[in-house]
């Protein structure tokens, strides 16, 4: 019976390429070896903290225009300065993370981790009681969390399947009178997040050192990596006697290395590992944008066109990002996981055109990617805010991201696999063991060319999952050629894979596609 399988299979092989005299790509799953495990919230997301309290997010591009056509210069000035958050940003009300739509979808994502931090998270004063909060934040602070406000994030949590992610303030309201950090903001939102039975599993100490230089964040001025060291000197004991189980990642770098977003100075990774006492982290963190979005154009910036959003250059940008922060944690903290905490389209709330099906394709594609490297897990930003996120906050509709991170988590599981097939325009293979189902293989194949149809020759029959939309720049998308939308009473559409037979499978131009296969991996078994 093995020869008679094995022969067969190359028959279908040869009689496919006769046929329609093009070269499939011939796959078998049930010999993928397994290459690298990841978390079993692998695909998380952001909630940030300026959500949770309201305060300044990202303007849509529509107010941006309007400040242009009345002579306005958009988002001109230098980056972290008063005036660029004025023209780049506008006051939004703080989430509300009971809202029923909102849970079901998210909890249709769980389990994951919500990582609430930002550069918010470095000025927020937390009002430890249950009285009025001020009206303005105490002096050396920017923004103020209530008791109800993180509340709401710990049921929040406890509804969908996530566990909590944060950092802590870091600007000079919490520092004594010789500017050294203190732990008395930290320890009041511990203290109280035990006390109402909630959990952080995970916190940095600060969120994005490394554009402290550049005045993003509220780090103190002239804050450098021997400042942070010093600091972390003390946070990192107080969180171990406070919280033991909370995880200390770091550093949180972004914006470094050959995808460079910015011009001008940064506070290294280098730097901040070579300061004395040299930090350590239970886990290595970073952050990864492949430009910054057009609400932020200015001189200096690294910005993207919607005609290279399917370029194998713009997709690649995932690896070059990891490769250099992997080289660091390599360097200082060998064999530590590293973990994407906030990623998205790019930057300052996403391009126009992040929200539509045209970004799908970077977004399955970098998840498949990190996971080939054992990223342990992928942050998105956000769940609900700004043009990059998953479900639009003003009408609760999922977005077409939403969709494919939902097929994600019902279909890839924590084991990955070496598809076997060199990445090449129009097809991007990559394969883990399929969730709940011992054995079997989950295959995602990315088809980024917009005018040639590829093939794979499955060895088996599959159930195949094909996204698509009418045109690339559509926030609607289609599941095997049917639309995807919430039922009328905003409960989510039941999901069925379309039965293919053994043989070659097409792949359209400009299409996403699952398919599992019943290959009885031993790698899937465990």
């Amino acid at each position: 019976m093995k020869i008679l399988r094995v022969v067969t299979f190359v028959q279908l092989l040869f009689a496919a390429s006769a046929v329609l005299g093009a070269d499939p790509q011939a796959v078998d799953p049930a010999k993928m070896p397994r290459v690298a495990t990841v978390d079993e919230r692998y695909l998380s997301y952001n909630v940030e903290m300026a959500e949770l309290t309201g305060g300044l997010f990202w303007k849509p591009y529509d107010e941006i225009a309007a400040m242009k056509a009345q002579g306005g210069a958009g988002a001109s000035a230098p980056p972290g300065s008063a005036e660029f958050y004025d023209q780049a940003k506008r006051p939004v009300k703080p989430v509300d993370l009971s809202n029923e739509r909102l849970r079901k979808l998210a909890a249709a994502l769980g389990p994951v981790y919500v990582r609430s931090s930002g550069n918010a998270a470095d000025a927020v004063y937390f009002h430890d009681a249950d009285t009025p909060a001020p009206a303005k934040p105490p002096r050396g602070f920017e923004s103020v969390l209530t008791r109800e406000e993180w509340k709401g994030l710990i049921d929040f949590a406890k509804a969908v399947d996530a566990k909590i992610i944060t950092s802590f303030a870091i600007s000079t309201g919490v520092r004594d009178a010789q500017g050294r950090w203190t732990p008395r903001e930290a320890k009041k939102l511990l203290e109280y997040t035990k006390s109402v039975g909630g959990e952080i599993a995970a916190a940095d100490f600060a969120n994005e050192p490394t554009l402290a230089p550049q005045g993003i964040g509220d780090a103190p001025k002239g804050y450098d990596a021997q400042a942070f060291a010093r600091d972390f000197a003390v946070f990192r004991p107080f969180a171990k006697k406070a919280a033991p189980q909370m995880l200390v990642l770091g550093p949180s770098s972004t914006g470094e290395g050959p995808v460079r977003l910015l011009a001008g100075p940064y506070m290294s990774t280098d730097s901040i590992f070579q300061a004395k006492p040299g930090p350590q982290f239970d886990a290595f963190t970073y952050h990864s944008y492949p430009a910054s979005s057009l609400r932020c154009k200015a001189p200096g910036k690294l910005n993207t066109t919607i005609d290279q959003a399917l370029s194998e250059e713009w997709l690649e940008r995932s690896d070059v990002t990891y490769n250099y922060y992997a080289g660091l944690r390599d360097r200082y903290e060998r064999g530590k996981p590293m973990w994407l905490t906030e990623t998205a389209q790019s930057s300052c709330g996403g391009d126009p055109w992040s929200s539509s099906f045209i970004d799908t394709f970077r977004f399955l594609d970098l998840l498949g990617r990190l996971a080939t490297h054992g990223v342990r897990t992928v942050m998105h930003n956000t769940l609900a805010q700004g043009d990059y996120s998953l479900i639009d906050g003003e009408t609760m509709k999922p977005r077409p991201n939403y969709w494919a991170a939902l097929l994600w988590r019902r279909l890839m599981g924590t084991t990955v696999l070496d598809a076997g097939v060199p990445r090449l325009q129009g097809l991007h293979l990559y394969a883990q063991c399929r969730r709940g189902a011992p054995g079997a293989v989950t295959l995602l194949a990315v088809n980024n060319s917009q005018n040639e149809t590829t093939s794979l020759v499955l060895p088996a029959a599959a159930e195949r999952y094909t996204l698509s939309a009418t045109r690339l720049e559509d926030h609607d998308v289609q599941l095997n050629g049917r639309p995807l939308d919430l039922q009328a009473n905003g409960e989510l559409p039941a999901f069925a894979g379309e039965k293919v037979a053994a043989g070659r499978v097409e792949l359209a131009p400009s299409t996403v596609t699952f398919l599992t296969v019943d290959a009885k991996n031993a790698a899937c078994n465990g």
